[in-house]
């Protein structure tokens, strides 16, 4: 019989082989694009686990639960075309005046009622929610993190373990979801939020509408689309991007707008 020892070292070098080699080549987003991924989904879910406590623990929700049903259904109807099936998307209204959204790696989605008042219409809360799952079907956090991660913070993770490494590993994920993502994959997750957009039946505009409101907020001020990376796309090129895009689609869809205006009257 072996001990617990061995098979706990049996157990990380079985974890070590799928996670370099059964698990290298993922699906990232609509139509069956693939990525090179050393980060298993299981670990990938329980990282946004452990990072949603402390966000949940440092944040204010919002106690207005027509306002978290609402941002959750709309959420749902996007997340519905993820190409992901291994992640839990949920959506959670946080009460702050700060002009931003985020995801958690394996689904956990936030958004700030500062942002939710500079919205005229459900579209553009779509556009928003759409960009976020487009982040968490991307792996886009898990595709930044695994070159600057080492297989002892991995392992921790995977172990449920309270170590320095896990600690590393948790701040990083927090660092990533809140100061934002590369050039390349901001505009991999514009491209997605539209195309959960127009399956769920929405105004694509409204994706253009909402990048023109951030574009005229003051130079400089931190919001969802204009973070502090200085490798972020300019604003204009990536509403002029989207609007090639959308050019390509069905005109028209919902707006959700009288809706929202109800809403909007109840945000504190």
């Amino acid at each position: 019989m072996r001990t617990g020892l061995a098979r706990g070292r049996g157990q990380r070098f079985s974890f070590s082989i799928l996670l370099f080699f059964g698990l290298a080549c993922a699906a990232t987003g609509p139509g069956g694009k693939k990525s090179l991924i050393f980060i298993g989904s299981g670990t990938e879910v329980s990282m946004g686990k452990q990072a949603e406590k402390e966000v949940l623990a440092q944040s204010k929700v919002l106690a207005d639960t027509a306002w978290q049903h609402y941002v959750s259904r709309v959420g749902q109807s996007l997340a519905q075309f993820s190409e992901r099936r291994d992640a839990a998307y949920s959506f959670t209204v946080l009460e702050s005046k700060e002009i931003n959204a985020f995801a958690l790696p394996g689904g956990p989605l936030y958004i700030y009622t500062g942002l939710l008042k500079l919205m005229d219409d459900e579209a553009e809360l779509a556009a928003v929610l759409g960009h976020e799952i487009g982040h968490v079907d991307g792996r886009h956090a898990v595709r930044q993190m695994q070159p600057m991660v080492g297989i002892s913070a991995l392992e921790a993770l995977a172990f449920g373990e309270k170590s320095p490494a896990t600690r590393q590993a948790l701040n990083l994920v927090l660092g990533i979801a809140l100061t934002g993502y590369s050039r390349s994959h901001e505009l991999e997750a514009d491209q997605f939020g539209l195309v959960y957009m127009q399956k769920a039946g929405y105004d694509p505009a409204g994706t253009v509408r909402m990048f023109g409101k951030l574009g005229e907020m003051e130079k400089g001020e931190r919001n969802v689309f204009e973070k502090l990376s200085a490798s972020h796309p300019e604003t204009r090129e990536r509403i002029a991007k989207l609007e090639a895009e959308i050019k390509r689609l069905p005109a028209g869809g919902k707006t959700g707008r009288e809706t929202y205006q109800q809403l909007k009257k109840r945000l504190p």
